[in-house]
C-alpha cells in the first residue's frame, strides 16, 4: 500500500541509485538491434561551477528529450563532461594558495602549479556533475570526458597543427580584450558592461603652423550657421584621457562642412608635440559632440580599424598592467622632437597607473590651456567578469584562427537547412555575426590549459608540431646542430648574447589555448576523434544541441566550423535555443540584486520533479521564464495529486492485468479514457518532436489533473461502489492501465515520482517486460472510439459549464439548482438519460427537466444542440448580482484604459525596463480576459430577466 504522502527527499536519491546500478543510462540501454541513434552532447559546465538556474533549465530539457527518445527505442547517448575553465580554475587554485599562505604560482613554477591544479580538480572539481544527478540527469556517466583529458588533448593538438599547416592558424599583432589584473587576453563573453558615472573630457588640439578656420557657434531654426568664431584648435572628447598620449590622428567626417577643408592638415598633440593628421572617415559622427574624434589605434577597437584604413602608426602607451610606458618607448618617441615639454611629460607620467595618469593628465591639460570643458557622463565601461577591473584594448602578439574562411561552410549549412535553429529567429543572429566575423584570438596568457604546441628558434623560425620530440627533430634538420628546449628567459638571454655554441636553444610558446578552442571540438572529440572509434561512427553527427543564446557565437558557431572542416559534416541537425530564467518580476537574476534562486534549494524543498516540471511547463519558445517559488510549489501539488490518485486507485482494487488490451473494453467510460489516453500520448509526442516543451508539459498536466483524476476517477466512483462485477473489474483494469500509460508519458518530465509509482503499483505484480519504467516503450494510441469520447466529453463540458455559471453568478456552494434543457435532440436526450445521476451529483442539481420554451429568470448555456437553463430567481438576487458585475466591469475598464495609455506612450515603452513593460502587457491581457468573462455573465443575467 502506498504511504499517505509522497516523500520526494527520500525517494529521489534511492531511485537515482537504482538507475545507476542498473546501468540504465548507458549508451544504447533499452534499444533493440538496428535502432537508430540519438545523441546529445551536454554543454560542458566549468569544472569550477555549481548548479544555477540556467543549468537546471538546460539540462532538464536535454533530459526530457533523451528519456523520451530512449523510451521510443532509440540508441541514446547523452554525452557528459566538463570544461577545464582556464581563467576560473587558475583563479580558484591561486586563491587557495594565498589562503593557505603557500608559495604563489610564480614562486612554485609552471609545472608544479599545473600539478597543483590537477590535484585540486581531483579533490574539489566537478561538483556540478553530482548536482546534475540530483536533478535527475540521465547522462552516460561512464563516458564522462574532460577538455584536458588525454584523448581530448590529442584532438586539440591534431586540430591546431592541421589548421596551422593549412594557413588557418597564424600569429598576428592585433587589439584584444586585456585584463590588467589577470594579465591575459579574454573573450568577449568574459567581458561584462558596467554602467558608471564618469566624465567626458573635451580637449583642444591646436592646429599646426597657426592654421585657423571658421567654427559655427550659432544657428537659425533650420540649422544654418549664423555666427562663427575663428579657431586655431579642434575640440575632441574622450572618456579615457590617459590614452591621448598614443593618439595618431584626429578623424572628421568628409561630409562635415565645418572640417572638410582641414582634412589632410595636422594638429599638434598637446603635452607630447607629436604632429598628427586630420583624416576624413565616416566613423566620425557629425552629430555627436564636436564631430571630431581622437584616434588611438593601439587602445580602441574602432580606432584600430580607422588606423588600418589610413595606415596610421599604432602607439601603445600602456603596459600589460595598465601602467603608462613612455620612457624608452620607441613607438611613442618616433617622430617627436626632443625638448623640455616631452621630458616633463615622460617624467610626469611614465610608470603611473592608468587612473592616476588620467587625473594628472587632465590637470596638465588644464594648465596648458587645452581643457575645453568637462561634462558628467554616464556610460558603459567593459570589465573583466573574473578580474573585476576595467579591461583595456591592448595591442599584442596573439594566435588567431582565420574564422572568416571557416565560417563560410557553416553559414551555408544553416542557409541550406542542414542545421536549423529553434526558434528560427536565432538564425538571423547567427548570420549577422558569422557574415561579419573577425579573426578568433585563441591564445591566453595562462598556465592552466592546452599549451600552444609551437617552439621558437633564434632566427625567428617557428616549429609547430604535436609534441616536443617532433619539434626537436624538425629544428635539428633546420639548423643542422643539436637542439635543446629551455625556458623562454634562458633562450632569449642566450640569443641576445649571441654566444656561439654547439647546440641551438629553442623555447616553447608559454601561452595556452582559449578554452573555447577545445570545446569547439566537443561533438566529435568526446567520441574518440582523431581515432576512428566505433562510437564516432555510431553517434556522430549528433541529433540536437540545447544551449543558451549567449554562446551561439562562442560555442555553437565554432563547433559548426570545426566539425565541417574536420568531419566534413554538420555536428548536429538542430540547435534549440532556450530562453533566460528570470525572477518572478521578469528581472535578470544577479547576486547584486539579491534575486538569485538556487535550484538545489528548490529541489530540497519541493523535489527535483517539481522543479523539472516547472521549468519544462514554462519553456515556451522565445519567451523568458519568470520563475516564482510558488510555481514550483504548485507543481509539487501536481505530484501530490497524482500520488493521491494512484493511492485511490490502489484502494479501490485497481491492479495491472497482464495482457490488458484497451480495445477490448466495452463500458463507455472506459472506452473514453482509453481514447483520451492515446490522444494525450500523441499530442505530447508531437510537441516534443517539435521542441514545444511547454505544450508537451501542459498537455500531460491537463490530462492527469483534469481528465484522469478529476473526471475519470470521479465518474468511476459509482462503478467501484456498484454491484455490476463485470463492469467493476473492467473499470479497475482500465484505471490501472491508464495510470501506467500516464506514468510513461509523464516520465521524461517527472522521472522520480513516476519510477517509484511504476515499481510500487500492482501489489508486487511483475513489471511489464520486467523493466524499469525509464526503459519501457513509449505509449502509442492503441484505441480510438470517437463516439465514446464525444459522449463523455459532452458530459464533462456540461458539468463544467454549469459549475462555471454557478461561480460567475455567486450561487451558494450548497444550493441545489434545477436544470431545464430546451431543444435537445435524440443524442443529447439519450446522454442525459444515461448520465442523469452523474449530472445531478456533480453539478449539484436537484432535478433535470425538459422544456419547449426557455424559463424566465434562468441563466443559459449552449451545449451542442441544446440550451441548458439554470433558473436562478429566488436562488440569488438578480438585480444585486447585475450591479456587482457592472461595478466590476467599470473597474476593469478603468484599469484597461490606464494601462493602454501607458503602453501607447513611446517614452514609457522605450525607457522603462523591459520586464516592467512586459509586466504591463501581461496585466492588460489578464484584465481583457476577465472583462470577457464578466460580459458573458451579464449576458446570461440579461437572458434570465
Amino acid at each position: 500500500m502506498l504511504e499517505k504522502t509522497y516523500d520526494a527527499a527520500s525517494v529521489e536519491p534511492r531511485i537515482y541509485d537504482t538507475w545507476e546500478k542498473a546501468e540504465a543510462f548507458s549508451a544504447g540501454a533499452g534499444a533493440g538491434a538496428g535502432s537508430p541513434s540519438y545523441t546529445i552532447v551536454i554543454p560542458p559546465p566549468n569544472v569550477t561551477g555549481s548548479l544555477h538556474m540556467g543549468h537546471a533549465l538546460n539540462n532538464t530539457l536535454q533530459d526530457v528529450l533523451v528519456r523520451f527518445e530512449r523510451m521510443r527505442g532509440k540508441d541514446v547517448l547523452w554525452q557528459p563532461g566538463m570544461d577545464h575553465a582556464g581563467i576560473a580554475t587558475q583563479m580558484v587554485v591561486e586563491r587557495q594558495l594565498m589562503e593557505r599562505q603557500e608559495p604563489g604560482r610564480r614562486d612554485m613554477g609552471r609545472d608544479a602549479f599545473v600539478q597543483r591544479v590537477w590535484e585540486w580538480k581531483a579533490e574539489s572539481g566537478g561538483m556540478i556533475l553530482n548536482q546534475l544527478k540530483r536533478l535527475g540527469a540521465s547522462c552516460d556517466w561512464s563516458r564522462e570526458r574532460f577538455t584536458m583529458d588525454e584523448g581530448l588533448s590529442a584532438a586539440v593538438l591534431e586540430v591546431f597543427v592541421s589548421l596551422y599547416r593549412d594557413g588557418l592558424i597564424y600569429k598576428d599583432k592585433r587589439l584584444v580584450n586585456w585584463d590588467p589584473k589577470l594579465l591575459t587576453a579574454i573573450s568577449d563573453l568574459e567581458v561584462q558592461q558596467v554602467e558608471l558615472k564618469g566624465n567626458l573630457w573635451h580637449f583642444r588640439y591646436p592646429l599646426e603652423d597657426g592654421l585657423t578656420y571658421r567654427h559655427p557657434v550659432a544657428f537659425d531654426e533650420d540649422g544654418t550657421p549664423t555666427e562663427f568664431e575663428i579657431r586655431d584648435y579642434i575640440v575632441v572628447a574622450t572618456t579615457r584621457p590617459e590614452t591621448m598620449l598614443g593618439d595618431t590622428a584626429v578623424a572628421v567626417n568628409p561630409e562635415d562642412p565645418r572640417y572638410r577643408d582641414l582634412i589632410g592638415r595636422h594638429v599638434i598633440l598637446p603635452l607630447v608635440g607629436r604632429r598628427i593628421p586630420i583624416v576624413g572617415d565616416d566613423y566620425a559622427d557629425p552629430t555627436a559632440g564636436s564631430g571630431a574624434v581622437k584616434i588611438t589605434p593601439a587602445h580602441d577597437f574602432n580606432d584600430f580599424e580607422v588606423g588600418k584604413r589610413h595606415d596610421l602608426p599604432m602607439i601603445s602607451v600602456l603596459d600589460r598592467e595598465a601602467r603608462v610606458i613612455l620612457k624608452d618607448n620607441a613607438e611613442f618617441l618616433a617622430g617627436v622632437a626632443k625638448g623640455a615639454m616631452l621630458d616633463e611629460t615622460i617624467a610626469a607620467f611614465d610608470g603611473l597607473d592608468r587612473f592616476a595618469a588620467r587625473k594628472r593628465l587632465v590637470e596638465r591639460m588644464e594648465a596648458a590651456g587645452c581643457l575645453d570643458r568637462i561634462e558628467d557622463h554616464v556610460h558603459m565601461v567593459p570589465h573583466g567578469d573574473r578580474g573585476g577591473v576595467p579591461i583595456e584594448p591592448l595591442l599584442t602578439d596573439q594566435w588567431y584562427v582565420d574564422a572568416a574562411t571557416l565560417a563560410k561552410p557553416a553559414i551555408a549549412s544553416v542557409r541550406e537547412g542542414r542545421t536549423s535553429f529553434v526558434p528560427k529567429n536565432w538564425e538571423k543572429t547567427y548570420f549577422e555575426w558569422m557574415e561579419n566575423i573577425q579573426p578568433w584570438c585563441i591564445s591566453r596568457q595562462l598556465w592552466w590549459g592546452h599549451q600552444i604546441p609551437a617552439w621558437y628558434g633564434p632566427d625567428g623560425h617557428l616549429f609547430v608540431e604535436k609534441d616536443e620530440a617532433t619539434a626537436l627533430a624538425a629544428a635539428q634538420a633546420h639548423y643542422g646542430t643539436p637542439v635543446r628546449v629551455v625556458a623562454m628567459e634562458q633562450a632569449l638571454a642566450a640569443w641576445e648574447k649571441g654566444t656561439a655554441t654547439t647546440e641551438t636553444l629553442l623555447y616553447r610558446d608559454e601561452d595556452v589555448l582559449d578554452t573555447w578552442f577545445s570545446s569547439a571540438l566537443w561533438p566529435f572529440s568526446t567520441l574518440g576523434w582523431p581515432d576512428k572509434t566505433p562510437e564516432l561512427a555510431r553517434y556522430f553527427p549528433t541529433s540536437v544541441l540545447i544551449t543558451g543564446f549567449d554562446i551561439i557565437f562562442f560555442w555553437v558557431a565554432r563547433m559548426m566550423m570545426m566539425s565541417l572542416h574536420f568531419m566534413k559534416t554538420e555536428p548536429f541537425e538542430t540547435v534549440y535555443i532556450h530562453a533566460l530564467v528570470r525572477d518572478e518580476k521578469g528581472q535578470k537574476m544577479s547576486k547584486s540584486k539579491g534575486n538569485v534562486i538556487d535550484p538545489l534549494s528548490l529541489v530540497e524543498e519541493f523535489g527535483a520533479d517539481a522543479l523539472r516540471f516547472t521549468l519544462t511547463a514554462m519553456a515556451a519558445q522565445g519567451r523568458d521564464i519568470k520563475l516564482a517559488t510558488s510555481r514550483v510549489g504548485g507543481y509539487r501539488n501536481f505530484a501530490t495529486k497524482l500520488w493521491n490518485a494512484a493511492r485511490f486507485a490502489e484502494m479501490n482494487g485497481c491492479r495491472r492485468v497482464a495482457g490488458f488490451d484497451p480495445n477490448g473494453v466495452t463500458h463507455t467510460l472506459n472506452r473514453w479514457i482509453a481514447t483520451e489516453t492515446g490522444r494525450c500520448a500523441e499530442e505530447v509526442t508531437a510537441a516534443l518532436e517539435s521542441y514545444r516543451f511547454n505544450d508537451a508539459a501542459n498537455v500531460v498536466y491537463r490530462f492527469v489533473w483534469n481528465t484522469y483524476c478529476d473526471w475519470f476517477l470521479e465518474l468511476a466512483k459509482p462503478v467501484f461502489n456498484g454491484s455490476d462485477e463485470a463492469v467493476k473489474a473492467e473499470t479497475r483494469a482500465t484505471a490501472a492501465w491508464a495510470l501506467d500509460e500516464i506514468l510513461k508519458i509523464l516520465h521524461p518530465f517527472m522521472p522520480f515520482l513516476t519510477e517509484e509509482l511504476w515499481a510500487r503499483l500492482g501489489d508486487g505484480a511483475e513489471l511489464p517486460g520486467g523493466r524499469l519504467l525509464m526503459l519501457t516503450p513509449w505509449p502509442t494510441a492503441t484505441m480510438a472510439d470517437a463516439a465514446s469520447a464525444d459522449e463523455i466529453n459532452w458530459l464533462v463540458e456540461l458539468i463544467s459549464e454549469i459549475r462555471s455559471v454557478r461561480a460567475e453568478m455567486n450561487v451558494p456552494a450548497g444550493a441545489q439548482v434545477p436544470i431545464v434543457i430546451v431543444g435537445a435532440g435524440e443524442t443529447t436526450l439519450s446522454r442525459i438519460r444515461t448520465h442523469e445521476a452523474a449530472i445531478l451529483r456533480l453539478a449539484r442539481a436537484d432535478s433535470i427537466a425538459l422544456a419547449d420554451v426557455l424559463p424566465k429568470g434562468a441563466a443559459q448555456i449552449i451545449i451542442g444542440d441544446a440550451t441548458v437553463c439554470l433558473p436562478l430567481e429566488g436562488v440569488i438576487d438578480l438585480d444585486a448580482e447585475r450591479a456587482r458585475l457592472e461595478k466590476e466591469l467599470d473597474k476593469l475598464d478603468g484599469e484597461i484604459v490606464r494601462i493602454e495609455k501607458k503602453l501607447s506612450n513611446p517614452s514609457f515603452v522605450e525607457r522603462a525596463p523591459e520586464e516592467v513593460v512586459e509586466g504591463e502587457r501581461e496585466k492588460l491581457a489578464e484584465f481583457a480576459a476577465r472583462k470577457e468573462q464578466m460580459r458573458a455573465a451579464l449576458q446570461r443575467l440579461s437572458a434570465a430577466a
